[in-house]
């Protein structure tokens, strides 16, 4: 049986056997000015559509192209927010926006989902309260407990981590988050595969992540998790042909 510490070294030689060894393209500087206004075009979603004092990100943009409406209840998004903390880390690395100011979104956003966002077992509802009355975070919808939407914010939590190495606070609230996910928890009962959710009115659903999609980043997490880990044979275990 593979370890954990083998599995996970290998992944980079993995990667890299897929690269194609033709020379690159060499971008002009017409396709740079482009690429650099598309991603900065990209990442205002995540200015316009966050709160600054939760991190929360909208689960999506009005069609017109206008902003949130204070007015009305919204709803955000796990999986956006975790988008959002990376594109923020993007953010300072490219002069978009501050360092400093990055830094207070992201430990904003760390605080509020260590303190009052609602978990179970360490995962979170997929959508959130991002209303009035200081964005509760409370779970809106009835949404479940939702596997890859906690990932796809872990994805963002550890990239902030990463990015913020030497901080003070930032590396110990996102590892205090990722540890305390329960992966073993979200198998219910099943050796490799893991649910794709879970309800408190009617326990986990009965789906799991078994076929190719959304979900290689998931299994990562959970296959390293230093806490609550599964075997990595849970790699081997999903189906890769339709």
């Amino acid at each position: 049986m593979p370890s954990r510490r083998s599995f996970l070294y290998s992944l980079p030689a993995l990667a890299l056997a897929s690269l194609p060894t033709e020379a690159a393209y060499r971008l002009t500087r017409a396709d740079e000015d482009f690429l650099e206004d598309l991603c900065r075009r990209a990442f205002r979603f995540f200015v316009e559509h966050s709160d600054a004092n939760t991190g929360l990100t909208l689960d999506r943009a009005r069609t017109d192209g206008t902003t949130h409406d204070e007015t009305h209840r919204n709803t955000a998004s796990i999986a956006a927010t975790g988008f959002g903390l990376t594109a923020l880390c993007i953010a300072a690395e490219r002069g978009w926006l501050k360092r400093e100011e990055v830094r207070e979104r992201v430990l904003n956003c760390l605080r509020f989902l260590d303190e009052r966002a609602p978990r179970e077992h360490g995962w979170f509802y997929r959508s959130m309260n991002w209303g009035m009355d200081w964005k509760t975070g409370e779970r809106v919808w009835k949404s479940e407990i939702s596997s890859i939407d906690t990932a796809l914010l872990m994805g963002g939590v550890l990239t902030a981590r990463q990015y913020f190495a030497s901080d003070k606070e930032i590396p110990s609230l996102a590892a205090q988050l990722y540890h305390a996910i329960d992966f073993a928890w979200m198998l219910n009962g099943h050796a490799r595969l893991l649910s794709m959710g879970w309800h408190p009115e009617s326990g986990f659903i009965k789906n799991r992540w078994d076929t190719y999609s959304e979900h290689p980043l998931l299994y990562l997490l959970a296959i390293g998790s230093p806490t609550h880990s599964i075997t990595p044979r849970a790699w081997w275990s999903w189906r890769r042909s339709w």
